[in-house]
């Protein structure tokens, strides 16, 4: 359950949000939703695969690990990873939009979960100064949802672009860890890179003016992550064995 409210900075005036991370604080997790806004950093660190949400859209994931609960980037309360995807590091807070300010155009607002576990009053990061205005930790945490905003908005027509396309192939993801500790995860997707040189000069001009080429580019890129999150894998298998990994 959650206890979602308008972050306001009267009602919230001393509240406190800690900036630790932990598997305690949501972070135990193999998977994460990511949006094509990020995909430039993402792919430096992640494997970003392609699956249907249970709506059958499709949605972009960074895969953090192979078993369930298994984030592969997390060492105790830390993240070894230089990038962590938005949809994590934005912790109790979410997007706000009443319907008169998205009529309007306006911006989004920012919602807080006050049932949180990183939520509080004694400790932490504040979220306002002390004559109301948004603290440094506040302001970041708006530039994450600002990312997150954009990223979703732009989504569904990158992805109708990848399906028109064709672009979008199921992968198998399976091999071995060490001996006789294999891993088979299925039930994804991702971006071809074959079809996607195979396009014609006027479907790449049309991507590239959308800037979803670009996008696209970043996904096949990250795949080169997987070799990378099987040797961790290995490297943990071995250190819980007592082993080494060569």
């Amino acid at each position: 359950m959650t206890n979602t409210v308008l972050l306001n900075n009267v009602d919230h005036a001393d509240l406190k949000v800690s900036t630790a991370r932990g598997e305690a604080l949501g972070d135990g997790v193999n998977q994460a939703v990511v949006v094509p806004t990020e995909f430039l950093e993402l792919q430096r660190e992640f494997p970003i695969l392609v699956k249907k949400d249970q709506a059958g859209a499709w949605q972009a994931i960074a895969l953090l690990g192979f078993d369930s609960g298994e984030n592969l980037f997390l060492e105790g309360n830390r993240w070894t990873s230089r990038y962590m995807p938005a949809v994590m590091e934005r912790g109790p807070f979410t997007i706000g939009m009443d319907r008169q300010a998205d009529a309007a155009g306006g911006d989004p607002m920012i919602n807080i979960d006050l049932d949180h576990p990183a939520v509080g009053n004694e400790t932490g990061a504040p979220l306002f100064l002390k004559h109301g205005g948004n603290s440094p930790y506040l302001e970041r945490i708006a530039g994450i949802l600002r990312r997150l905003h954009a990223g979703l908005q732009i989504r569904k027509s990158f992805f109708d672009a990848m399906e028109r396309l064709d672009l979008i192939e199921p992968v198998n993801i399976e091999g071995e860890f060490s001996e006789g500790m294999s891993f088979k995860i299925p039930g994804f997707s991702a971006i071809s890179i074959d079809r996607l040189n195979e396009l014609d000069a006027d479907a790449l001009h049309q991507l590239n003016r959308s800037g979803h080429l670009y996008a696209a580019h970043m996904m096949v890129a990250s795949l080169n992550n997987i070799g990378r999150l099987i040797e961790m894998k290995a490297r943990k298998v071995a250190a819980q064995s007592g082993g080494s990994s060569a």
